[in-house]
C-alpha cells in the first residue's frame, strides 16, 4: 500500500511538478488517511469478534439452562411419581426406580461441573441449589417409603446399607452420647454427613497410599485423619474430604467433584472439574480445576496452581479432560462474601511459600 501511495505521488509529480516539500505533504497527507481507514477497519473487526464471543457465550449459557431445567423437572415428576407409588407391583420397583433417580442427579451434578467454566457465578450457584433441594427430596422418598430397618443394640458396629451415588452423602450415627442398654432399640441420631464408600477413615500419623488403575473408578472417601500422608495416584470418578486436620493430601486427577468439609491446618494437591470447600480453618490448596472453586464458611485459605507428579500423570490429566491449566485456582467464590471487594477468607499463597513440585 505504501508503494501505491509513493506511486500516486511520483505520477502527480510528472504531471504537475511541485516541490518536494508539497510531495512529502501529499504523502503524509495520503498515508495519514490508509492509517485512518485500517484503524476503522480493526474496530470493526474486534466489535465482530466481542459480539460473535457474546453471542456465543449466551448461546452456551441459554442451552445449559435449557438441559439443566428439563433434567430438573424430569427427575422432580419422577420423584413425585414415586412417592404416589400405591400397588405392590409398583412399590417391588422402587428401589430401582429411585436409584434411578439418584444417578440423574449425579448425572446433573456433573453438567454443572463440566460446564461450570462458562457459567455466571450466580448460574452455578442457583444450580447447585436446586440440586441440594432434589438431593433431599430423594432422602425424604426414601426414607418415606424405603425405611431402614431397625437394629438390636449388641455393642457392637452396625453395618447400614447406602443408596447414594456421586455428590451425594448419608447421616451417620454419632458415637457419642448414645446411652442405651443392651436389650433398647438402636435409634439412629443424625450428626455429620460421610459418603459410603472406600477410603481411609479414623487414621493418626500414619502414611496411606491407594492406587487406582487404569479403568474409571469409583468414589474414595478421606474422613476423621489427624496428622497423616495421603497419596492417591491415578485417577478416579469424586472424592470426599471430611474432619482432617494437619494432613497433607496428594491426589490424581478427578473426574467429577471434589467435597471437602470441617478441614484445619492441611495441605491439599487437587486436580478435579468441580472442588466446593465447607468449614475450612488455615489450608493451602494447590489445585487445578475445570471450574471455578467455592469455598463457604471457611477463613484463612490459601490458592496455588498444582505441582504433584508421579509415572503417567500427564496421561491421566488428559484422559480427565485435565491437562490445560485454566487458571481457575486463583479464581474462588466465596458464597458466604457478596461484596464486590475481595474476599478476606482466601488468598493466593505468595510463591516464595509455596512447595516446590511433589514426587509421589
Amino acid at each position: 500500500m505504501l508503494h501505491y501511495l509513493a506511486r500516486v505521488v511520483q505520477i502527480q509529480h510528472t504531471l504537475s511538478p511541485k516541490s518536494p516539500l508539497r510531495d512529502a505533504s501529499v504523502f503524509g497527507a495520503l498515508l495519514k488517511k490508509h492509517e485512518s481507514m485500517l484503524r476503522r477497519l480493526s474496530d470493526l473487526h474486534q466489535s465482530r469478534i466481542q459480539q460473535s464471543a457474546s453471542l456465543k457465550f449466551y448461546s452456551d449459557t441459554k442451552s445449559f439452562l435449557n438441559r439443566f431445567a428439563e433434567s430438573r423437572n424430569s427427575i422432580e415428576n419422577e420423584l413425585d411419581r414415586c412417592s404416589r407409588a400405591s400397588d405392590p407391583e409398583s412399590r417391588d420397583r422402587l428401589k430401582s426406580d429411585l436409584e434411578k433417580v439418584s444417578a440423574a442427579i449425579a448425572d446433573l451434578e456433573k453438567l454443572v461441573a463440566e460446564s461450570s467454566y462458562f457459567l455466571p457465578a450466580y448460574e452455578v450457584r442457583s444450580s447447585l441449589d436446586s440440586i441440594s433441594q432434589l438431593k433431599e427430596s430423594l432422602d425424604v422418598v426414601n426414607a418415606k417409603l424405603l425405611p431402614r430397618k431397625r437394629f438390636a443394640f449388641k455393642n457392637k458396629v452396625v453395618n447400614r446399607d447406602s443408596n447414594n451415588v456421586l455428590g451425594s452423602v448419608v447421616n451417620a450415627v454419632s458415637e457419642s452420647g448414645i446411652g442405651v442398654a443392651s436389650n433398647e432399640v438402636l435409634v439412629e441420631k443424625p450428626s455429620f454427613r460421610v459418603c459410603d464408600s472406600p477410603g481411609f477413615r479414623n487414621k493418626e500419623g500414619e502414611v496411606l497410599v491407594e492406587r487406582f488403575d487404569g479403568e474409571v473408578n469409583g468414589d474414595f472417601t478421606l474422613s476423621d485423619l489427624r496428622s497423616c500422608e495421603v497419596r492417591l495416584i491415578g485417577r478416579f470418578r469424586a472424592l470426599f474430604i471430611h474432619r482432617l486436620r494437619d494432613c497433607k493430601v496428594f491426589v490424581g486427577p478427578v473426574l467429577g467433584s471434589i467435597l471437602i468439609e470441617e478441614v484445619e491446618g492441611c495441605l491439599f494437591m487437587l486436580a478435579s472439574h468441580q472442588i466446593r470447600i465447607h468449614h475450612a480453618r488455615e489450608s493451602d490448596l494447590y489445585l487445578r480445576v475445570r471450574s471455578r472453586p467455592i469455598i463457604e464458611d471457611s477463613n484463612g485459605v490459601r490458592f496455588a496452581p498444582y505441582r504433584l507428579c508421579y509415572e503417567g500423570i500427564e496421561r491421566d490429566l488428559k484422559d480427565s479432560g485435565l491437562d490445560e491449566e485454566t487458571g481457575n485456582w486463583e479464581n474462588v467464590d466465596d458464597f458466604r462474601w457478596l461484596r464486590a471487594v475481595q474476599s478476606p477468607n482466601w488468598s493466593v499463597l505468595p510463591e516464595e511459600e509455596r512447595i516446590p513440585m511433589v514426587n509421589v
